[in-house]
């Protein structure tokens, strides 16, 4: 009998707790306790800024208060604002669209590729207009989008390219850290994420101007050559602190360590599922040399359970000892766009009438579990396919469970 039914659970192990962290994040919080420099700019923000570039490969980093604001740093270091067009995947947090409306621009969705829920290349070169500026392509769960086709797009078109890599520290496409291949990057250290300060983020480039106009905007618009109470934009205060940084450091050591356990762990659960009637799997992209796996995302039809909806497997996972989500909602149907919020800084907005017919199936489809499962040990990763066997072979079960 199924766990959410009254039976006993197909998984009894537990995973790893996240965040972790140990005796060398203690040391980080006791310098910067002693040092009394307690707020931004200080020793332990400017290693980080060294050793995280250093790590991507990336020329210039810049940490900032959290992913979102990195996301409209960019922007607005570009001078992209009204009047301009980002285009952007409607399968990702809805910060990637508040930071293009924010800076006074249009977000302009395209459809994903299937084969991976990251943006279709395709459809974003079918979208470009002449006021595009800016294509912004997710790196979801921390798989690579089509870095080949947008880096020929963007050069082609003439637009810029940033990436949104969030969900993908230390995830590369054919070599490259993902996050260095555009003009800048995006990267958040909030709570969940593979690398995490509970809140924080950082812009990487290669582009110098870029990288000054960028501490400006995010240092109340000062510049690097300016008196300290000289401000020579409209900006805000955007910066990190040095305890996030001072706990941030040591993970870096730990980062690819734990990218290798991830993937074995995908590669376990991949070779397991993708024989399982009513599940899609996501198969790797040979060009994604790494993956840092945020998530595990894989696809069942409620059609084919017989099931409405596919909330009902999460429930029936959850209950069987599994931590899983039903994911993100297509963003352009989020009440933000659909009441009168966004319709009084863009009134000539249509977000109602776009039709993502890949974005609604994976919407339909894609169920999560969280990147501290792929921690597990081999064991723990059994138990998550035993669940799934279980949940998958009950499905009269499954569906009486839709009554309760």
């Amino acid at each position: 009998m199924l766990a959410i039914l009254g039976g006993e659970p197909a998984n009894t192990r537990g995973f790893p707790s996240w965040p972790t962290y140990g005796a060398a994040e203690r040391r980080g919080l006791m310098r910067v306790l002693r040092s009394r420099v307690w707020g931004t700019l200080g020793p332990e923000t400017k290693r980080f800024e060294s050793e995280f570039p250093a790590y991507l490969g990336s020329a210039h980093c810049q940490t900032i208060a959290n992913g979102t604001v990195a996301l409209e740093t960019i922007l607005r270091a570009l001078d992209i604002g009204p009047g301009d067009e980002v285009i952007i995947p409607a399968y990702t947090f809805v910060a990637t669209a508040t930071a293009v409306i924010i800076v006074g621009a249009t977000p302009v969705f395209a459809d994903l590729d299937p084969r991976s829920n990251t943006l279709d290349p395709a459809d974003t070169e079918r979208k470009i207009t002449s006021k595009t500026r800016a294509i912004m392509p997710v790196h979801i769960a921390g798989i690579p989008a089509d870095m080949d086709e947008f880096q020929r797009i963007a050069s082609e078109r003439g637009v810029a390219l940033i990436e949104d890599a969030a969900q993908a520290h230390g995830s590369e496409w054919r070599g490259t850290k993902v996050g260095t291949l555009g003009v800048a990057g995006s990267f958040s250290f909030q709570l969940s994420k593979n690398m995490s300060a509970g809140e924080g983020g950082a812009i990487v480039t290669d582009d110098e101007d870029l990288a000054d106009r960028i501490w400006s905007i995010h240092h109340i618009g000062r510049r690097k050559e300016g008196l300290w109470y000289g401000h020579y934009e409209l900006s805000s205060n955007y910066r990190m602190t040095d305890w996030q940084a001072a706990v941030l450091r040591p993970q870096l050591s730990r980062l690819d360590r734990q990218i290798a356990a991830r993937e074995r762990s995908f590669d376990q659960l991949n070779a397991a599922l993708h024989a399982m009637d009513g599940i899609t799997v996501f198969e790797r992209d040979e060009r994604a040399t790494s993956i840092t796996h945020h998530l595990y995302m894989v696809r069942v039809e409620p059609e084919a359970l017989g099931v409405r909806s596919k909330e009902t497997v999460v429930r029936a996972l959850e209950a069987e000892g599994v931590p899983a989500s039903a994911g993100y909602v297509e963003i352009q149907k989020q009440p933000l766009f659909t009441d009168a919020t966004v319709k009084r800084v863009l009134p000539d907005s249509a977000f109602e009438s776009v039709s993502l017919p890949a974005t609604e199936q994976a919407c339909r489809e894609t169920i999560w579990l969280p990147q501290n499962v792929l921690l597990g040990d081999s064991r723990a990763i059994q138990g998550v396919i035993r669940a799934f066997e279980k949940v998958m072979s009950h499905r009269d079960e499954l569906r009486e469970s839709e009554q309760r």
